[in-house]
């Protein structure tokens, strides 16, 4: 692949126009045939969504995936840091923190939620003494940010969440530190991540990676 064309990749608008026929038939013959039905409910999700306010529809995508299973990269993967596609993480009904943001993140951009007001936030959960990551929306560049999180599956300001401390944050675009409860200091793009750019690279139904374990 070309420099440019990389580039391009890179930069281009996270949203693509999924075919729900080929994108059940793809996960149903990877994962089972509980996998098209799981795509299947994800499509109807997306599709009946669209007209919603925005904060119904964070509401509807973060109670449709924090109905999957928790399992570790080690686990399902035989990987210790995998992040997976959404379409991976639905089509093995199941992941760690970061494909449920991920996951997250990725629906709301089909339902229109403008990237900018999007960010996935690694932070520090102090009840698990483990780094943890969720997905902040933030209603105005200002705004306090709404927090979707598979621990706590009610959505809550990020104020209402002391149990969690940010350390990084990123979109499709930027990557910001933390230092406070703030919206962080501009740290460069998001490509500097690399587990973020090879996620970028393998969306959709055409490199669906095999589990280790069978999640159906």
């Amino acid at each position: 692949m070309t420099s440019a064309l990389l580039v391009s990749c890179l930069y281009a608008a996270p949203t693509q126009e999924l075919n729900q026929q080929k994108t059940v038939s793809a996960l149903s013959k990877r994962y089972g045939d509980r996998a098209g039905l799981r795509a299947n409910a994800w499509f109807k999700i997306v599709n009946d969504s669209q007209q919603l306010a925005e904060i119904d529809k964070l509401e509807k995508v973060n109670q449709f995936f924090n109905l999957f299973r928790f399992i570790d990269d080690q686990t399902l993967w035989g990987d210790s840091n995998y992040w997976a596609s959404p379409m991976e993480f639905i089509g093995v009904n199941g992941g760690d923190c970061e494909d449920f943001s991920i996951a997250k993140y990725f629906t709301l951009l089909q339902l229109g939620i403008p990237e900018d007001k999007l960010r996935i936030t690694m932070v520090k959960a102090t009840s698990l003494n483990q780094y943890h990551m969720v997905l902040a929306y933030y209603e105005k560049p200002n705004s306090i940010p709404l927090v979707l999180d598979n621990l706590d599956k009610t959505i809550k300001l990020a104020t209402k969440r002391k149990d969690l401390l940010p350390v990084y944050s990123f979109n499709g675009k930027q990557l910001w530190l933390n230092k406070e409860r703030g919206r962080g200091v501009l740290a460069g793009s998001s490509s500097r991540l690399e587990k973020w750019t090879d996620l970028k690279l393998r969306l959709g139904v055409d490199r669906l990676r095999q589990p280790k374990l069978n999640m159906e």
